[in-house]
């Protein structure tokens, strides 16, 4: 059985917890997510900016995304060409890069435990915007 398997097993096990087999999906693509983003922003950090870092690894982290759940998460769904789709999913995640980068950069500019440890802001901007993303993609970019 292949790592992809196994993981739709533990979906389907989840999802009788009263979840939606799409939603705990996207939440595992926004878990590998965070990863990617925090690791851009402390990859960056000795560079530029936390604001700029943060920025930026919004965009990495939501282009890679964006590939997951096109490919795993929304599969079986009839997808657009995929630069139009991309642009979509940037164009709709705006929202939640609002709640998702502002709570982080709230918590740059008001905190310095998160200016030390920024994977604290990130986590906590991942939280704000994972339920406007995932309403915002389903509906208009894999719907």
């Amino acid at each position: 059985m292949n790592p992809l398997d196994l993981l739709d097993r533990l979906v389907g096990l989840i999802a009788r917890l009263g979840f939606s087999e799409s939603f705990i999906r996207f939440g595992i693509v926004g878990t590998l997510g965070f990863v990617w983003d925090a690791g851009t922003v402390y990859l960056l950090r000795p560079f530029v900016s936390l604001y700029i870092a943060g920025t930026c690894s919004f965009i990495v982290a939501a282009t890679i995304n964006w590939i997951i759940n096109r490919l795993w998460t929304f599969r079986h769904v009839e997808h657009a060409a995929a630069h139009v789709q991309w642009a979509k999913f940037i164009a709709a995640n705006a929202i939640g890069f609002v709640f998702n980068r502002g709570t982080f950069f709230l918590l740059v500019a008001f905190s310095p435990l998160v200016v030390k440890h920024p994977v604290i802001g990130i986590a906590a901007g991942s939280a704000a915007g994972l339920v406007f993303n995932y309403l915002l993609s389903k509906r208009f970019v894999f719907g």
